[in-house]
């Protein structure tokens, strides 16, 4: 299942062109030297990797507790349920409940401290730029955590997120040297995919909670990462 990180970031950063293109845009690079400005984008990739590591971490974990409770099967099955919900139920029904509410002191610091990054042209700060980026709410990240949880293991959490992180670079990259990216109908078109993208990867995920026998797919054993009990002869 990890090969769905990587697609998910890859069409997630579509939505991403949208809400995170104007920080990558703005990042304080050197536009006269071209070699440095590749060097400064991979700086704040790399930050951005980092958190998206690092919240892979806490939920894999939580995963893990998951997998030693003997709930691994149910909970895959609970987590393509809630992808496939999150895709499809407007964003307009969530903002009703403003989820994020509770924690919106520690988003307005988050926002507060990226701000003063910019003002700085340091790797150290682009780098930070890229960290708090990468801890920025956002709807697909939610998605993409869900399956960090499913995978049942603290390292394979981290490395999850990191291919989910990876996925979105390319885009990212992109639309610091086309801002046409960020045009609304360009825009409007691309992210009507994400939503089958994201219903496709959470069926994977119920079908893998099955355990209906079809290798890769399906295995009937759903320790997929950790073999709870040794094989002896």
């Amino acid at each position: 299942m990890l090969f769905s990180a990587f697609i998910l970031g890859l069409i997630s950063s579509l939505h991403c062109v949208g809400m995170c293109g104007p920080i990558a845009m703005m990042l304080p690079v050197d536009h006269q030297n071209e070699a440095k400005k590749v060097t400064q984008i991979i700086t704040y990739h790399l930050g951005r990797l980092t958190a998206y590591a690092a919240i892979g971490l806490i939920f894999g974990l939580l995963g893990r507790g998951f997998f030693l409770a003997g709930m691994q099967q149910r909970m895959s099955i609970f987590i393509g349920i809630a992808m496939i919900l999150i895709a499809l139920i407007p964003e307009k029904i969530f903002a009703r409940y403003n989820f994020s509410k509770p924690v919106y002191k520690v988003i307005s610091n988050i926002k507060s401290s990226l701000g003063s990054q910019f003002k700085k042209k340091s790797y150290k700060s682009l780098f930070t730029i890229g960290l708090l980026n990468g801890f920025l709410p956002c709807g697909m990240v939610y998605v993409a955590l869900f399956g960090a949880i499913a995978m049942q293991s603290a390292g394979f959490g981290v490395l999850y997120m990191f291919l989910y992180g990876l996925g979105t670079i390319p885009l990212m990259t992109i639309v610091v040297y086309v801002k046409s990216l960020l045009k609304l109908p360009f825009r409007n078109k691309i992210q009507k995919a994400i939503p089958y993208v994201a219903v496709i990867i959470g069926i994977l995920f119920i079908l893998r909670g099955l355990g209906l026998g079809i290798p890769y797919l399906s295995p009937s054993n759903m320790s997929l990462f950790v073999q709870g009990t040794p094989n002896c002869h």
